[in-house]
């Protein structure tokens, strides 16, 4: 089945006739309406703080997303198939192309469908559960547009997976762009998911991208930002904002792999990255090595105790830069900021929702904001990222 993906010869705005189908794009509009629906939105929800720059577009808003998973299983035929789950439900929408993915996935995608049927890899069938029926639950592809490595991974339902020595040695002659495939066994029942185990079928394991004058290194299951072109604005904003520079004492809170933290250390700040996911810690580890940098630290703990304990000390820092999650920081954490009282905050949200909720909270903590830059991360979707500068200005004000 082709997606069909058709492209205006006047504009080059591109339509995909799977849209609503597969869920992975929201908006099918010109990516100029896009940039002016999500302006509003921001200006709605954040100009009560402080005036909101314009969103940084993308320059070519189509394949941006540097990882890539594909499912994979019978259609009605048995023949096998590829695609994403639909948005309702776990029915598979196949999908043989898609204008948001980097453009050398989609080939890889079919040569594994191709080696599925002539090797005999059943896929496996999320409906089975535990009993097991099938073998190869999806795959993921990482690429990088700076160092031009791909990582294939094949996640299984198990450790086995027939032919593996020939699946791989058919794989790199017929895609030498890649340059590490790895077999990841997973054995819960979720959908895209990664197991614990990962068996390195070829390479090093992981690849490399380069992003602000750093090098990060990308396992399987490691943290990285989707879209490496907006992710250098979106961090280039953070640190300006952050006013880095030698000898600044930073907290990188929810550091994960220490991407932020490492850029704002390579511009001579003294950074301590606070993670709570041991795999993420380790990754940060490594790639402050991989840097070669001696000024950055990374514990292994909650942020918000974290920077409790420090306060309880007396210590402090000159700038928290707080990454979090979707559902955005906790009452506890921004109270633990509050008592840290580090003189700028410099908040990277993914959610504008839980960042409006949360900068009322710091507004309380004695923070105003002074500075707001959306971010399109995510072109064809909802998704905003922002970079929110908070300045710490005389004692609390409880009126808010």
């Amino acid at each position: 089945m082709s997606n069909k993906i058709m492209t205006d010869k006047q504009t080059g705005e591109k339509h995909c006739r799977c849209f609503k189908r597969c869920g992975g794009c929201q908006l099918d509009e010109p990516y100029k309406d896009q940039l002016e629906r999500k302006q509003q939105k921001a200006d709605r929800m954040l100009s009560k703080f402080a005036p909101v720059n314009r969103i940084l577009p993308m320059e070519n808003p189509y394949n941006y997303r540097c990882k890539v998973q594909n499912i994979y299983g019978l259609d009605r035929s048995k023949r096998i198939i590829s695609g994403v789950y639909q948005s309702s439900g776990q029915k598979i929408v196949a999908v043989d192309d898609c204008f948001l993915e980097d453009e050398r996935a989609a080939p890889i995608v079919r040569s594994v469908k191709k080696l599925m049927k002539d090797m005999r890899i059943p896929p496996y069938d999320i409906r089975s559960g535990r009993s097991g029926r099938g073998i190869l639950r999806h795959t993921l592809i990482r690429t990088s547009l700076s160092t031009g490595q791909v990582m294939l991974v094949l996640v299984t339902a198990g450790a086995m997976l027939p032919a593996k020595n020939n699946l791989v040695k058919a794989m790199r002659a017929a895609h030498p762009e890649i340059t590490t495939i790895v077999q990841n066994i997973c054995h819960d029942g979720m959908p895209l998911t990664l197991g614990e185990r990962d068996i390195v079928l070829f390479g090093k394991g992981y690849i490399e991208d380069e992003l602000c004058g750093c090098r990060f290194r990308i396992s399987p299951a490691s943290f990285y930002q989707v879209n490496p072109l907006q992710t250098e604005k979106l961090y280039s904003c953070a640190v300006e904002a952050a006013g880095i520079s030698e000898g600044v004492r930073v907290i990188d809170a929810y550091c994960g792999t220490g991407t932020i933290g490492i850029i704002c250390a390579k511009n001579g700040a003294e950074v301590t990255g606070v993670e709570l996911n041991k795999s993420a810690c380790r990754d940060a580890h490594k790639n402050a090595e991989l840097n070669g940098l001696k000024n950055i630290k990374f514990f292994n703990d909650d942020a918000g105790k974290f920077m409790q304990a420090m306060a309880s000390k007396g210590e402090g820092c000159d700038v928290l830069i707080m990454d979090p999650p979707r559902a955005g920081a906790s009452r506890e954490f921004i109270g633990c900021a509050g008592r840290l009282a580090p003189q700028k905050i410099v908040y990277v949200s993914c959610k504008i929702e839980t960042l409006e909720r949360d900068l009322k909270a710091f507004r309380r903590e004695g923070y105003k904001v002074t500075y707001i830059q959306p971010v399109d991360m995510f072109p064809h979707t909802m998704g905003i990222e922002t970079v929110c500068l908070l300045e710490r200005k005389g004692e609390k004000n409880e009126a808010h």
